[in-house]
């Protein structure tokens, strides 16, 4: 199955912008529906985004949508997050998964089995 390794995370002020990157390898990316989740100290995992194989359906959380943007190439075998606007409350390691079965919209609410090692973003105020 794919494995999957998360870059691009670091620290940034308040209102800037960072692009995560997801690259994955070992499988047939295309295959795969992609999502973003994020997790800070002591709380559980939280859902971000997520895209479908192909790219043409996307979905976020409400907090989120306007401000992150989820894209892939799946020419480059990568999933992409772009930030903006961020927030000291977007503060967390942000992880990316991959999911074989489907459908892309339901990804926040099952368990995944595909996970990279994650990513910390850091905002300061």
């Amino acid at each position: 199955q794919v494995q999957l390794a998360e870059s691009g995370g670091g620290l940034v002020q308040a209102g800037g912008s960072l692009r995560l990157s997801c690259a994955a390898s070992g499988g047939t990316f295309s295959s795969y529906d992609m999502a973003w989740f994020r997790q800070t100290p002591g709380k559980e995992r939280e859902f971000v985004a997520a895209i479908s194989r192909s790219g043409g359906s996307t979905y976020y959380v409400a907090s989120m949508k306007g401000r992150f943007t989820i894209s892939r190439d799946n020419a480059k075998n990568t999933v992409y997050l772009q930030m903006n606007s961020l927030k000291p409350e977007d503060t967390a390691v942000y992880f990316c998964a991959a999911d074989p079965i489907g459908p892309t919209a339901t990804m926040r609410y099952r368990s995944l089995e595909v996970w990279g090692q994650g990513t910390q973003v850091t905002v300061s105020s």
